[in-house]
């Protein structure tokens, strides 16, 4: 599972009052049954689903180890996507061909999108975790770092389990929270859970077609436009205002084109879109359209989206993207050292935990822009020194 570096799906509101962390475990959990009660659970249901509940020491050590998104946009593509895996893909296509035929006809989501994900979060559902989903969730929620996203999970989970589709004893899945074949949280599965084999259940662990239909449910929900493209590579002159890439400016296709950028293979698109260049000038570049958005809804981190994004085009045939000859990159304690100098400048990266994530590269954009350099949001040695 590889949806951990700032965890995907949405989740639902919660009173900022309930937003409590911390403290003696016996009291955190009567916190909960109290605001269980305002979430329309009975004390009965909120208690039997905690009973037993314990902390889980190896969530919060996986919650802590995001080694694998420092890696950049090259090295971790590589390591994540093989001949093998693209194989599969299109082999578990074949297999899966009458619900992926209803979901593009239905939703207009294009089968290789979810092979992706589904590929990346469990390989085709072989590797769904072992995690105790209820004790994950408490844990994390228990947990100062990040309570606000997995507290209200909690009560979704406690719903699922009144509904009797949850066994707080016995159900898993990765350390997160999420169950089942395409990693979803309590919440998207009351919102979206879908039954794709007709046999009036959802059953995310063992039944492919209800994954699929109710991944596909959440990318609908999320925004997914029907019938859109959503990554396009594409080739950029040596020369051009680089301040202008990056997913917070979107201009049209038409424009960019004038500008020189041009489709490795096929035409541009006629839509809006944003330059991503996640290496820099002389590395990978892409177009991403609005589509793309939606990848950010699933998970937050930028490389393990354009990953997602960008093999689901290989798995559509699009060939090997140009690497290039980019710069080389910074370590990851120099990319926390970075981020420290960025944030004393006033930038708001999120903290120096050493990952470029949309806020680092947009951060790194407006200092090398004030500092006369090519502004391609790729961090090196010489931008660090000048900082």
């Amino acid at each position: 599972m590889f949806r951990s570096a700032v965890f995907a799906f949405t989740v639902l509101a919660a009173p900022v009052a309930a937003q409590t962390c911390g403290g003696s475990w016996a009291a955190f959990q009567d916190g909960l049954v109290a605001e269980a009660a305002t979430h329309g659970i009975s004390e009965s249901t909120a208690r039997g689903f905690l009973a037993g509940a314990r902390q889980d020491a190896e969530v919060l050590a996986a919650d802590r180890r995001q080694g694998v998104f420092q890696r950049d946009f090259i090295d971790f593509s590589r390591r994540l996507i093989s001949n093998n895996r693209i194989e599969n893909a299109r082999a578990q296509s074949s297999r899966q061909d009458a619900i992926f035929d209803r979901i593009e006809a239905e939703m207009g989501i294009p089968r290789e999108v979810l092979l992706a994900f589904w590929a990346f979060e469990t390989d085709f559902g072989a590797v769904q975790g072992n995690f105790n989903t209820r004790d994950a969730l408490v844990t994390l929620a228990h947990d100062c770092r990040r309570p606000e996203l997995f507290r209200p999970q909690i009560f979704s989970a406690m719903e699922l389990y009144a509904r009797g589709d949850l066994d707080p004893a016995t159900t898993t899945g990765a350390w997160a929270g999420e169950i089942g074949m395409v990693q979803m949280l309590p919440g998207d599965i009351i919102e979206n859970g879908r039954d794709g084999d007709g046999d009036g259940q959802v059953s995310l662990k063992t039944s492919a077609p209800d994954a699929l239909l109710s991944g596909a449910s959440v990318l609908s929900s999320l925004g997914w436009v029907p019938n859109q493209p959503w990554l396009q590579e594409v080739t950029v002159p040596s020369q051009m205002d680089w301040a202008l890439s990056g997913t917070e400016t979107t201009l049209p296709a038409s424009q960019w084109a004038a500008m020189g950028v041009a489709s490795r293979s096929g035409a541009l698109a006629e839509l809006p879109a944003s330059l991503i260049l996640p290496m820099g000038r002389n590395g990978p570049a892409f177009l991403a359209y609005p589509n793309f958005d939606v990848y950010f809804e699933w998970n937050q981190s930028f490389t393990y989206v354009l990953t997602a994004a960008y093999f689901a085009t290989r798995i559509g045939g699009a060939q090997v993207y140009n690497a290039g000859n980019p710069e080389a990159g910074l370590s990851g304690d120099q990319i926390q050292q970075l981020q420290r100098k960025l944030e004393a400048r006033g930038h708001d990266v999120g903290g120096a935990d050493g990952i470029i994530g949309a806020r680092t590269r947009a951060a790194i954009q407006v200092e090398q822009t004030r500092l006369g350099m090519p502004a391609d949001a790729w961090p090196t040695a010489a931008l660090l020194s000048a900082l």
